[in-house]
Parts: C-alpha cells; structure tokens; sequence
C-alpha cells in the first residue's frame, strides 16, 4: 500500500470512530493488565462478563494476593485456560508489589518480564494506559495488515515493525484499536463484509466479497 493510501486509510477509519477505545473493561491500570492477560484467546465479551464482579471487588496487585488462585479461579473459570492464567494474575500481581511497589509499569520491557505478559499484551498496556504509541497485533491486526497490503509479515512482530514503520501521525495513537475493531466487525476472518468497508478500493485484496442479496445501502 503506498504512503499516500495509508494516511486515507487511517483518515477514513479516524473520521467513522475518532475516538476508539479498548472493549476490554477495566477501573484502572491494573485490572486492565489483568483483563488483557486474561484476554489471550478468548473473546473481550466473555472476559468482561468473567470480571466485573471480581473487579468490583479486586482493583489492586495486594487483593490480588489476598483472593488467592483458587478463589481467582472460581471468578474465572469460565474463560479459556482459566487454570494457567489465574495462576500468572496472581504471579504477576506478586511481582508488582515486589519489584514495583504495587503499580504498573509504563515500560515494555519491565512488562514483558512480569508473568503471563508477552510483547502484544505489554503493547496494549503501554497504549491503553500510557498512552504510547504501540501496535499490539492480535489475530485482527495480523490478518488486515496482510490482507490489505497495510503491513505485510509473515509473524506478528514483522507486521508490528511495518506497523511502526507506516502508520503516520496522527493516526499513530489510537491505530492498533482502528485495525482491531475493523477487523471484529468489518474485515472478517472468514468472510470480510467488502460491500460496506469505508477503505475497501485502498485494499490489495482482490476477491471482495459482494453483499448479500437482501442488503441494502443505507447511504442510499
């Protein structure tokens, strides 16, 4: 995808939603490095039903501690690998206190050492919370930025650095969360809804699948 045809990209999708925000719900930085954690292949829908009654009662690394994994795992159990990732929240939440004095670092590496937190999951914190400008690519984000032309890459680092690379001011901010929702709701894994993508004649993808037959335009 050219320069040019990246800033319209971004414009396009900036001028639909200016101010997109993360799905996943959290009441402060720690229980949104816990949700993101608990995020990994799950949905944000199922994490957010499993949480907001533990983050009601649970919004520091210490009532963390304090919970305990089995008591964590009761709050939980209804996401994916609930097992494995009550046992890195309560790590994690024990490195905090230790190595952090209970707060959340703004610092990608002092992240990616804490328990169950890989380099996307330190990129959202980092953007979410900090307002830094990372590209955490998910599935979403791994498959437009190959679908499109965005960011071709064959892992999701390499996506990430053409990400970092192309994506202009000022759209750098908030453009992990444009890919991420265009890639829930519009650019589908299986079948992409080209019919009503507001940057479909920027994209590479040459099959572009028609509209249903009882579709109608509300444009029009």
């Amino acid at each position: 995808m050219k320069r040019g045809d990246v800033f319209h990209f971004f414009e396009r999708l900036a001028a639909a939603n200016p101010h997109p925000e993360t799905e996943l719900e959290s009441v402060n930085d720690y229980t949104l490095l816990v949700a993101v954690v608990l995020s990994a292949q799950a949905t944000d829908a199922g994490v957010n039903k499993a949480t907001r009654r533990l983050f009601a009662e649970v919004d520091t690394p210490e009532k963390m501690v304090a919970l305990g994994e089995d008591e964590l795992k009761q709050h939980i159990k209804t996401i994916g690998l609930f097992n494995t990732k009550a046992k890195n929240v309560i790590a994690l939440s024990q490195a905090l206190i230790a190595d952090h004095g209970g707060k959340v670092p703004a610092d990608r590496d002092a992240l990616e050492k804490l328990p169950g937190v890989g380099r996307k999951t330190a990129n959202v914190v980092m953007n979410v919370a900090f307002g830094a400008e990372t590209f955490a690519v998910d599935t979403h984000i791994f498959r437009i930025g190959n679908r499109t032309g965005l960011a071709p890459g064959k892992t999701p680092l390499a996506v990430e650095k053409q990400l970092e690379k192309k994506v202009p001011q000022p759209f750098r901010v908030h453009a992990h969360h444009w890919l991420i929702l265009h890639g829930r709701y519009v650019c589908k894994a299986r079948t992409p809804e080209c019919w009503r993508c507001i940057v479909a004649d920027l994209c590479a993808y040459k099959p572009k699948t028609p509209p249903p037959k009882n579709w109608k335009d509300p444009a029009v």
